[in-house]
């Protein structure tokens, strides 16, 4: 059974990351009738961020911790488990002050664990979370997809890195920028967007 992973992290009633990312993975699965949506609404429903305890007990073996360090990785071993089980992962954020939404960040701290989704060995790490599509749906109110405030834009650059890290390099962004310049630039960015969408989904 094909599995979406879906990661929304806007805190934003009118986010417009949120339903375009929704849409592309409910897209996704109605073109794979077999396939499920596993959602993680990370602005609703915050994940822990890592502390001395967690960082403690992912050193250990399971049977080698305390009760309270057992519950202190349980949530990351979900999350672990969703990224491996997934097939494809859509990721909604806005750009905000130049990167993700620390929501997404403590996702990313939570599943990248030595030994699950990466190895170290003698030639540098690997990563184990491989052979999967992700699609990031990036809102923001400038653009940074080209000219002059694309350095300003470390939300891809960074995605790529810590993803490519855990092995999984198939990333494709669909920006969702310019809403601040005004209503027709607004509605020009969304339809490009859904456009984008809608070709994804009948190439799936």
């Amino acid at each position: 059974m094909s599995s979406i992973l879906l990661l929304t992290s806007s805190p934003r009633a009118e986010s417009l990351s949120t339903p375009i990312a929704v849409d592309l993975a409910e897209k996704l699965k109605s073109q794979n009738p077999g396939s499920v949506i596993v959602r993680r609404d990370l602005a609703a429903n915050p994940l822990p961020h890592i502390d001395d305890l967690f960082t403690g007990a992912i050193r250990k073996p399971p049977e080698a911790r305390t009760a309270e360090e057992s519950v202190a990785v349980e949530t990351s071993d979900k999350l672990v488990n969703e990224l491996l089980a997934a097939d494809t992962v859509v990721i909604g954020t806005g750009l905000i002050n130049f990167n993700i939404y620390s929501g997404l960040k403590s996702w990313i701290d939570n599943v990248a664990r030595a030994g699950q989704t990466f190895k170290y060995t003698e030639t540098g790490p690997v990563g184990l979370a491989t052979g999967k599509k992700v699609y990031v749906v990036l809102a923001s109110g400038g653009v940074y997809s080209q000219g002059p405030a694309a350095p300003l834009n470390h939300a891809v650059p960074y995605l790529k890195s810590v993803l490519g890290f855990l092995g999984i390099t198939d990333i494709e962004t669909i920006y969702v920028e310019g809403l601040a310049f005004g209503p027709e630039a607004a509605e020009k960015a969304i339809d490009a967007a859904k456009s984008r969408v809608q070709e994804i989904a009948l190439a799936a």
